[in-house]
Order: structure tokens, then C-alpha cells, then sequence
């Protein structure tokens, strides 16, 4: 699986590209989010983690520009340290795929939910 890390903290995508590596998938990053959606618009991902708190364009900016192009893109999974309820009702109601906040999960759980996603998708009819 090909998976994108949109986050500008590099220990964050050092952490979870380890991880995301060790069970056998390619990880590429972002350190902003303008970069990222360049590169999600580019293709090829199957799953994308994205930051809120990014420079540039934040996490529901990329979410917003992605929905105006009405693009084709893989399941996108919030993976932040914002977690109110306004922001996770806004991120779902966006588009994500899930929500998670950096806190309440651990490396192994965000791997779980990245290949659920995938398969989520990958069991999709294609239109």
C-alpha cells in the first residue's frame, strides 16, 4: 500500500512512517499542506493521513479544495491534535474518512485504521 503522511512535526511522520514502513507499506510525506494536495492531486495513494494544523493550506482547506474539484482521491483520515466536536463533525462532514486524534491512538491503531481504509476502499464498487 502506497500511503501519504500530510503533517509539518517531523517526529510525527517519522514515528508513524515507521510504523506505517515495518508492516510492509510505502510512505511518502508533506510538510505542508499546498504540497500535500499537489501530490494527493497527483494520485496514486491509497490512504492519506492528514494534518488540521498545517502552513499554507490547513487540513480542512485541503478538504474543501479537493470537494470544489469534486477529484477522485483515496480515503483521507484526519490525524490530529485538534479534537473538539466541531472539528471532527466538520472534518467527517468534509469528506474524511475518519478522524483521529494524536492522543487517544496509538502507532499499531492508526496502522489498523490506515489498512481498514484501504480495504473500505479497495471493496468499493468503481463507477
Amino acid at each position: 500500500m502506497k500511503i501519504l503522511i500530510v503533517d509539518d512535526d517531523p517526529f510525527v511522520v517519522e514515528m508513524y512512517g515507521l510504523k506505517l514502513k515495518s508492516a510492509g507499506h510505502t510512505v511518502e510525506s508533506a510538510e505542508d499542506g499546498q504540497r500535500g494536495m499537489e501530490m494527493i492531486m497527483r494520485g496514486g495513494w491509497d490512504v492519506v493521513l492528514l494534518d488540521i494544523v498545517l502552513p499554507i493550506l490547513d487540513g480542512f482547506e485541503v478538504l474543501e479544495a479537493l470537494r470544489r474539484r469534486g477529484a477522485a482521491h483515496p480515503p483521507i483520515i484526519l490525524l490530529t491534535n485538534v479534537g473538539e466536536r466541531a472539528d471532527i463533525d466538520r472534518g467527517l462532514l468534509l469528506g474524511a474518512a475518519d478522524y483521529l486524534v494524536k492522543t487517544h491512538f496509538t502507532p499499531a491503531e492508526v496502522l489498523a485504521k490506515v489498512e481498514a481504509a484501504a480495504n473500505h476502499a479497495a471493496a468499493a464498487p468503481q463507477p
